[in-house]
C-alpha cells in the first residue's frame, strides 16, 4: 500500500518506519524540517520518501494524521483535496495546555475532523497505545498472543484499510463500532496515558481484551 504521514513525530515517525519496514511504501511529511523527515525516510529501512503533506496525500491508498490538535486544520490545508482518502486518525483533541480533552463525551475528535473532510473515510485508530510501545510489539508480531487496539469507523472499506494496518503493527484489530464510539476511546487513552507514564513500570504499555464464557 501507498501510505502518507501527515505529522512525522513521536506516533508519525514509528507508524511509518513500522509500515515501511512491513513492505509499504511511505511518504513522511510535516515536520519541523525537511532533514527530519529525510533522517526518519533514511532510517526506515523501507521503500520510504520524504515529502510536503500535499505528496503524501496525492497517491496514498491511507493517510495517517498524527499531529497535535492545533496544527489539523493547517495539515489538512496542506494536504489539499482529500476526498475518498481514507485518513486514520490518531490525533487526540487535546486543550492548549495538553491537560484535558477540548471536545469529549458528545462529540469526539474524530468526529469533528469528519466534519472537516467530509468526503473522507475517517478511522480512529492507533491513538490508544503509548508511541513507546510499538516498536516491541512490531517485534512480537509474530507471536500467537497478540495485544487489541480499537478502531472505530462509519466506512467499511476504510475501516477495512485499516484494521490491515494495525495487525501489520502486530497488534489484533478490535472493531468497536461507528466513529461515535471515539467518544469513548479518547477518553480511555486519558487512563493508558496515566499507566503508562505516571505508574512506575515505564510506557512501554498495551492492552488486551478477551472473551470468557464463550459456548464450543
Amino acid at each position: 500500500m501507498r501510505i502518507g504521514i501527515l505529522g512525522s513525530g513521536l506516533m508519525g515517525g514509528k507508524l511509518g518506519t513500522i509500515w515501511a519496514r512491513a513492505g509499504h511504501d511511505v511518504v513522511f511529511s510535516y515536520a519541523r524540517s525537511e532533514q527530519k523527515l529525510k533522517k526518519l525516510a533514511r532510517e526506515a529501512q523501507g521503500n520510504a520518501k520524504a515529502g510536503t503533506p500535499g505528496d503524501a496525500a496525492r497517491d496514498a491508498d491511507a493517510l495517517l494524521l498524527a499531529v497535535p490538535w492545533s496544527r489539523v486544520d493547517d495539515v489538512l490545508k496542506q494536504a489539499g483535496d482529500l476526498s475518498g482518502k481514507t485518513i486514520i486518525s490518531c490525533s487526540l483533541p487535546m486543550n492548549a495546555d495538553d491537560t484535558d480533552l477540548a471536545i469529549a463525551y458528545t462529540s469526539s475528535g474524530s468526529e469533528a475532523l469528519a466534519k472537516k473532510v467530509p468526503k473522507a473515510r475517517v478511522v480512529s485508530a492507533f491513538n490508544t497505545v503509548p508511541s513507546e510501545v510499538l516498536f516491541g510489539v512490531f517485534a512480537a508480531r509474530r507471536k500467537a498472543r497478540k495485544p487489541s487496539l480499537v478502531y472505530c469507523g462509519d466506512d467499511a472499506r476504510g475501516k477495512s484499510i485499516a484494521a490491515g494496518l494495525i495487525r501489520a503493527v502486530g497488534f489484533d484489530p478490535l472493531d468497536a463500532g461507528p466513529l461515535r464510539i471515539a467518544r469513548y476511546t479518547e477518553p480511555f487513552t486519558l487512563l493508558i496515558a496515566q499507566l503508562a507514564y505516571e505508574g512506575d513500570e515505564g510506557p512501554e504499555l498495551a492492552y488486551r481484551f478477551e472473551r470468557f464464557g464463550r459456548k464450543a
